[in-house]
C-alpha cells in the first residue's frame, strides 16, 4: 500500500530531482515506483562519484598521477636550465628570472611529491609569486616565454577586467575557466597548471583604510581571490561567462595550481623610500649611503605592497616577492638585436618574406635607444619608435623592385619627425 502511495507523489512527466519537464530535457528515465530522473541529473551524479573516486571502475584502482603526461623526475629541468632558456629571449632581469625558475622547478617537484606514497612524506606548500616592475621591463614577456617551456597548462589573465560577482565585468572564477580551456578541457591537467595574473596592482583598494562603500573592482576582487590562491574547490563554467542555474559546472581544485602575479605598482618607490628613511635607528637601520636610488624596487618588502593597497591576506598568499630592474641604455640596446625574437630580427624576417634584405646602421640603433630613454616607456617604447620609422617603408617596399635596404640615422630621424608632426596635427 505504501508503495502505491509513493507512486502518486511523483508528478508525471517531471524529473523527481530537479523538477524540470520532459520537454526541457533530452531524456527522462522512469523507475518502477514512478520516480523519474533526467539525463542532466544523471551526469551530475556521475561527476560527483568520479570526483570522490567512488566509481566501481576506479574505486579499487590506483589514483592517476597528477604529474604531466610523459613527464618524469629524470626529465625535470633544473632552475639553471630554465633560466638559460629564459636568457635566450629576455635580456637582463636575472633576479626575476631566477625567482621564476625556482618557482617552476619547485612546482614540478610539488606535483611529484603529491603522488609520493611514502607515509612520512612532507607536504610542500605553494610558493605563489608577485613580480614588481615598471611598465615595459618584461613581466608579461617572462610569463609568455616560460609558457613555451612548460609541460603543464598555462594561461595569462588580466586583473583589470575582474569584478565582484554580480557586477559588470568578469567573475574571479573566469581565470580558472581560461586555464581549463588552455588544458584542452582536461580537468586533471587544469589542477596542476600555472596562471599568470597581470596588472595585479590595478585591483588595489582605493585607500589605506577599509572603504564603507563597495569597492567592486578593487578590494572586492582581492577578497574573492583569497581562497583560490590558497587552495579550494571552485565551481567553474567550462565556457566562461556569468553563472546561471542551467549552466553545467566543473569542480576545479586549486590546491596545486601555481599563481604568478605581476604589476607595475606605479609610485611604490616613494613608499619604499619613506620606509627606509624612517628606519634611522636600531637594529633595522639601513645604510642610506649604500642605497641605489635609481632602483628602489630592489628593496621592496611585503609591507610596501600592503601600503600600496593590497590587503594583508592577499599579500600573505604571495610569499615570493621579486622585482624587475629598470632598463638601462645598454639593456635597451641589447633588446633590439640580441634576443631570439629581437625587434630588429622581426623586421628583417618580415622584409625577407618579400625578398628584401634589411639592415640597420649602428647610429640608427643608437638613435632608437636614445628616443626610448627619452620617452621612458621601456621595451615597448622601442617597438613604438621602430613602427614610426618603418611604417612608410613597410608600405612601399612590397610593391617596389628593391632587393636590399639600409636604414640610416638620417632616414630614421626624418621618418620619426614626420610621424611625430602628424600626431601633433591630428591631436590639434
Amino acid at each position: 500500500m505504501a508503495k502505491n502511495n509513493n507512486k502518486q507523489t511523483h508528478k508525471e512527466g517531471y524529473c523527481s530531482f530537479c523538477g524540470r519537464h520532459r520537454d526541457e530535457v533530452e531524456v527522462l528515465f522512469q523507475g518502477t515506483d514512478g520516480a523519474t530522473i533526467c539525463n542532466d541529473c544523471i551526469e551530475v551524479g556521475y561527476q560527483s562519484l568520479a570526483n570522490n573516486n567512488l566509481l566501481s571502475s576506479t574505486k579499487n584502482s590506483p589514483q592517476k598521477s597528477s604529474t604531466p603526461k610523459g613527464f618524469s623526475p629524470d626529465k625535470l629541468l633544473k632552475p639553471a636550465q630554465i633560466k638559460e632558456f629564459l636568457d635566450t629571449y629576455i635580456v637582463g632581469q636575472h633576479s626575476a628570472k631566477r625567482s621564476i625558475a625556482v618557482a617552476v622547478y619547485n612546482h614540478y617537484k610539488r606535483l611529484i611529491g603529491t603522488n609520493n606514497e611514502q607515509a612520512d612524506k612532507v607536504e610542500i606548500d605553494k610558493s605563489n609569486i608577485i613580480l614588481v616592475g615598471p611598465t615595459g621591463t618584461g613581466k608579461t614577456l617572462i610569463a609568455r616565454t616560460i609558457a613555451r617551456l612548460l609541460e603543464v597548462p598555462f594561461t595569462i589573465v588580466d586583473a583589470t577586467v575582474l569584478t565582484q560577482a554580480g557586477y559588470v565585468g568578469e567573475d574571479v572564477e573566469s581565470i580558472l575557466s581560461r586555464l581549463y580551456q588552455a588544458s584542452g578541457y582536461n580537468l586533471e591537467a587544469t589542477e596542476r597548471g600555472i596562471i599568470f595574473i597581470d596588472e595585479i596592482d590595478k585591483i588595489a583598494r582605493k585607500g589605506n583604510n577599509p572603504s564603507i562603500t563597495r569597492d567592486v573592482s578593487g578590494e572586492g576582487v582581492q577578497q574573492a581571490l583569497l581562497k583560490i590562491l590558497e587552495g579550494t574547490i571552485v565551481n567553474v563554467a567550462p565556457e566562461g561567462g556569468r553563472k546561471h542555474p542551467e549552466q553545467k559546472f566543473v569542480q576545479v581544485n586549486t590546491k596545486n595550481i601555481l599563481f604568478i602575479c605581476g604589476g607595475a605598482f606605479d609610485g611604490i618607490e616613494s613608499r619604499i623610500a619613506q620606509r627606509i628613511n624612517t628606519r634611522a635607528m636600531g637594529y633595522g637601520r639601513v645604510n642610506t649611503e649604500s642605497i641605489d636610488r635609481e632602483d628602489m624596487l630592489r628593496y621592496v618588502q611585503p609591507q610596501d605592497i600592503k601600503s600600496y593597497g593590497l590587503i594583508p591576506e592577499l599579500v600573505g598568499r604571495l610569499p615570493v616577492i621579486t622585482h624587475l630592474e629598470p632598463l638601462s641604455r645598454d639593456v635597451l640596446r641589447n633588446i633590439l638585436t640580441e634576443p631570439k625574437n629581437a625587434i630588429i630580427r622581426q623586421y628583417q624576417h618580415l622584409f625577407k618574406m618579400d625578398g628584401i634584405e634589411l639592415s640597420f646602421d649602428n647610429d640608427t640603433l643608437e638613435y632608437i635607444v636614445d628616443k626610448a630613454m627619452e620617452f621612458k616607456l621601456g621595451a615597448r617604447g622601442l617597438r613604438s619608435i621602430c613602427e614610426a620609422i618603418m611604417k612608410d617603408l613597410m608600405f612601399e617596399a612590397p610593391t617596389s623592385d628593391i632587393s636590399s635596404f639600409t636604414v640610416t640615422k638620417e632616414y630614421a630621424e626624418q621618418k620619426f619627425q614626420d610621424s611625430a608632426s602628424t600626431l601633433t596635427k591630428q591631436s590639434a
